[in-house]
């Protein structure tokens, strides 16, 4: 009977044990406190469809809609600082600050790349104006990633379905990508990222999978069931994900895995209507920007 009596303490503090687990891992999981109208616009500037946004290391908020002055620029409390683009931006769709601050444009209006200084000083255009498959031209290009040696990565995107990878100059390096649903085919890379290993994870949104790449093109691997509008990093380097068809937003574990979802349809704040590219500040707060919502929301991270 000692051996049976010792057999069930061990499982009942096994038992113990696994769910002591489970509530640290559950606590390790970062909470927010969305907040909405934040931003102090311009007067008289309404927002339209809100398609990207990105922090910079000093703290401003770049967000880019739809509307007038589509690159808006505020600081950490929301103040408006500065805005540009009217000449340029024909239909915005992705906006990143790489590691110099940076800030690169994706419009899929006239098919261009766009870099500009922190003040809206064009540094660089990529593409002809036209669309086409040419390997100076994009046709709907979606994001743009940054990798550690200068070299950064396009996602082109709604029609040609590749990936294009330059030097920090400009220069096409290689492309990569073909339609299809297999390793390396692409149905809409809409949003691309190079996380801390210097891999590239590309949302194959209507593949509705992250396919996982070397930063030569090499495919590694495929984590399906997402489909990835926008991708971001925390500032310890977890993967966030917006997604349109279930209006959330996910946390992912280093395997791909859905640890969290925060979200529903709606109007309320910590709800979405189409958030359709997010980002994070260095205090680890959340902005998502959102197309059928019209507005940038904040998620405070607690």
């Amino acid at each position: 009977m000692r051996w049976y009596a010792a057999w069930v303490w061990l499982v009942l503090l096994g038992g113990f044990w696994l769910s002591f687990a489970d509530v640290v891992m559950a606590a390790e999981l970062d909470e927010f406190e969305p907040t909405i109208d934040f931003l102090e616009l311009p007067e008289g500037l309404a927002l339209g469809p809100c398609s990207a946004v990105s922090v910079s290391h000093k703290g401003e908020i770049y967000l880019l809609h739809r509307g007038v002055r589509p690159v808006l620029c505020f600081d950490a409390g929301g103040k408006h600082l500065r805005s540009w683009g009217d000449d340029l931006i024909q239909k915005a769709h992705g906006l990143r600050v790489d590691p110099d601050d940076n800030v690169w444009v994706t419009d899929i209006g006239s098919h261009r790349v766009f870099k500009f200084d922190p003040t809206g000083k064009l540094l660089l255009s990529l593409g002809t104006g036209q669309p086409g498959a040419h390997d100076d031209q994009f046709n709907k290009p979606s994001d743009v990633a940054f990798g550690s040696n200068g070299e950064f990565y396009v996602s082109d995107g709604y029609v040609n379905t590749r990936v294009m990878k330059f030097s920090s100059e400009g220069k096409l390096l290689k492309s990569w990508g073909t339609p299809g649903q297999g390793p390396s085919q692409f149905d809409l890379p809409h949003s691309i990222i190079v996380d801390g290993r210097g891999r590239v994870l590309v949302g194959d949104r209507n593949n509705n999978r992250i396919q996982v790449f070397d930063g030569e093109g090499k495919h590694l691997e495929s984590w399906n069931g997402i489909a990835a509008f926008g991708l971001a990093f925390n500032p310890e380097g977890v993967l966030y994900v917006a997604t349109c068809e279930e209006h959330d937003v996910l946390r992912l574990d280093a395997s791909g895995k859905v640890e969290r979802r925060w979200g529903r349809k709606g109007s309320a704040a910590g709800e979405f209507n189409l958030p359709h590219m997010l980002a994070f500040d260095a205090n680890g707060n959340l902005y998502v920007a959102e197309i059928g919502g019209l507005r940038l929301q904040k998620l405070i991270k607690k």
